[in-house]
């Protein structure tokens, strides 16, 4: 605002409630609020920026401690700049207006807007990001979380199983994902004891395949799996093996919604992610399909503008190393502090790539053999190199050349290989 003193909003945000403080570029408080989660309040704040010049050609920054809700759906309209602080950040700056350690909600919020007018340019906007690049981050995050859950429980099944039922892990062990799968569950439905799992006759073995929908080699699995449930195991007291069958059916039926979670994610997340402007940059890259893929555009979004440069990429996803230094003494580590979804789906990206491509192959290797990286380190190694592609390959609109990525010597590849 031309001829007129910058103006600075902080919002301490509360589930029902939320305070709201502008500050001037003196720090002097020109307005503070108290408004409600909903329409009516979110027009109050409106109104409120609006009354102190905010336009949609000079926006008031805003600063909030959370980057979700609807509050912030709100503020993110048009071309204003929504700075989303850690409450952690904010809990140091206010000692730095109160040495009682005193605390109340008007205040923080004066504190937040106070943060913007001294130290605006040390804290990152959310990022621009398209609606599609947005939903397709909820359902990848959810798709992700879903499965976490899931391989949660399903260790929580099997260990329960390892107390009184082993026949059970045993018949399943060849079975990929096993526990998670229909036939498993069919069958720990039908039997929820090893006894009553001992008196399963063929039909009724054959008939917990056919349920779960296998259609192949039911004759052949339902013998196979009625000699392992009559063979010799050991056993609970009847009693105390009934009451842990009870307990397993309970938990049975999380993991089954479980299940059913994360595979209806993951098909939201194939119909929605392919529709992406960069879902082919993303993918032309060896080891990214579409679940993995998804999680990566979730996490670094599709505005150009949020990283300078691939080294703050690296540095966000937790790729890259970080230098500690006092004195005379210096270490070289792995960074604690990063995006933890990114760096896991880095991870994941990095183990399918030494796999899918020659030349990532031929860098893991080297980082081994020739540098004397563990495995984790070369992974991240050759991780922080891809995603520094990546950054380049979609500042640019190209796609993943195999040769321009990992210029080796054929010779060195063939050794490899």
């Amino acid at each position: 605002m031309e001829g007129k003193d910058l103006i600075y909003c902080g919002i301490d945000w509360a589930e029902r409630t939320h305070d709201v403080a502008l500050v001037d570029d003196s720090g002097q408080l020109l307005a503070k609020r108290h408004i409600t989660d909903d329409a009516a309040g979110y027009k109050i704040l409106l109104d409120l920026l609006a009354e102190y010049g905010d336009t949609e050609e000079s926006p008031i920054p805003v600063a909030i401690e959370t980057s979700r809700g609807l509050v912030v759906a709100v503020l993110r309209t048009g071309k204003r700049q929504v700075f989303a602080i850690n409450p952690m950040a904010a809990a140091r700056y206010r000692d730095r207006h109160s040495v009682s350690r005193k605390k109340s909600d008007p205040g923080d919020a004066l504190i937040l807007a106070n943060i913007l007018r001294t130290d605006m340019h040390a804290h990152r906007p959310l990022p621009q990001d398209s609606d599609l690049a947005r939903a397709v981050a909820v359902l990848a995050r959810a798709q992700q979380d879903a499965t976490w859950n899931r391989q949660q429980i399903s260790n929580q099944l099997r260990s329960l199983l390892r107390e009184y039922y082993p026949s059970a892990l045993a018949a399943f062990e060849p079975w990929k994902n096993g526990l998670c799968r229909r036939e498993a569950h069919e069958l720990l439905r039908a039997a929820p004891t090893p006894t009553r799992a001992s008196r399963l006759t063929r039909t009724q073995l054959q008939a917990a395949l056919k349920r779960a929908g296998r259609q192949r080699g039911i004759e052949a699995e339902a013998d196979r799996l009625r000699e392992i449930f009559r063979a010799e195991w050991a056993h609970q007291p009847p009693l105390v093996e009934d009451a842990l069958g009870k307990q397993m059916l309970a938990l049975l039926v999380q993991l089954e919604a479980a299940c059913a979670a994360a595979d209806n994610l993951a098909e939201a997340v194939e119909e929605a992610f392919p529709q992406h402007p960069d879902a082919e940059i993303i993918l032309s890259f060896p080891g990214l399909g579409i679940q993995l893929g998804a999680r990566v555009l979730a996490e670094i979004g599709d505005d150009r503008n949020r990283f300078a440069d691939a080294r703050g990429l690296k540095a966000y996803a937790g790729a890259s190393p970080i230098t500690r230094a006092s004195g005379k003494k210096s270490s070289i580590t792995r960074r604690w502090v990063k995006n933890d979804r990114l760096n896991h789906a880095g991870y994941l990206w990095a183990f399918s790539a030494i796999t899918a491509s020659p030349g990532a192959k031929a860098h893991y290797r080297r980082r081994r053999d020739d540098h004397g990286d563990w495995h984790a380190a070369a992974q991240r190694n050759l991780f922080n190199r891809m995603i520094g592609q990546l950054y380049h390959c979609l500042q640019y609109g190209r796609r993943f050349d195999e040769a321009v990525a990992f210029p080796v010597s054929a010779s060195a590849v063939a050794h490899v290989a």
